[in-house]
């Protein structure tokens, strides 16, 4: 009701409450790492002041892919860009 959100995480063994007072990033989501910078209450809940939520290993700004799709150095089919071309006349 005031902006305040509570949620819980997880290590896969341990858990923490954490409390935060604001927005969430777009990408926080259950199951998604986050980084969140606070301190821990008496009652050892985590009173975040900042959430940030952590891209997986395969994210790429959308710059970055636009120009590899323009060059013709991404593989659609993975999302990933193609191993770099060498270059007319290297011989490495």
């Amino acid at each position: 009701a005031n902006g305040q959100v509570r949620f819980v995480v997880g290590d896969g063994g341990a858990t923490t409450p954490v409390v935060y007072q604001g927005d969430l990033p777009d990408l926080f989501r259950e199951g998604q790492g986050i980084v969140a910078e606070g301190v821990f209450l008496a009652d050892r809940t985590f009173e975040a002041r900042q959430v940030l939520a952590k891209h997986d290993e395969t994210y790429m700004p959308r710059e970055i892919a636009d120009r590899l799709k323009e060059r013709g150095d991404w593989r659609p089919e993975t999302g990933e860009a193609a191993p770099l071309r060498a270059l007319k006349g290297d011989t490495r």
